[in-house]
């Protein structure tokens, strides 16, 4: 990845944090069932096994926002590295004065002439 664009690591970046939080997510998830399953009443159960549903249901939402997210970024990135190669480069100073210099050098050989 020595010369790899900014973009794919970017985008690169993200699928490992979306990763990242649904593992977390889905060992979460296994805790609450496993609380599930060892509940003694009916809706001490119920109440457990949304709570791991529910885990996943906004893990899975948070992944794509992120993912959304990265991608959004990526693309703002691509476009404005595009925007910048195709625009002339900025003159300097010295290209400035080098080039003011010689039109007044021909004005006064005219002046003199």
């Amino acid at each position: 990845m020595a010369e790899a664009d900014l973009d794919a690591v970017i985008r690169q970046t993200a699928r490992a944090q979306t990763k990242a939080v649904m593992a977390a997510a889905k060992k979460r998830q296994a805790v609450w069932v496993a609380r599930a399953a060892k509940a003694k009443d009916k809706d001490t159960k119920a109440r457990f096994r949304h709570l791991a549903k529910s885990t996943i249901l906004n893990a899975t939402a948070t992944a794509k926002r992120l993912q959304n997210s990265a991608e959004n970024a990526a693309d703002a990135y691509a476009r404005a590295m595009k925007k910048a190669m195709e625009e002339p480069p900025p003159v300097t100073e010295s290209k400035k004065k080098s080039e003011q210099k010689p039109e007044k050098k021909a004005a006064k050989k005219k002046a003199d002439a």
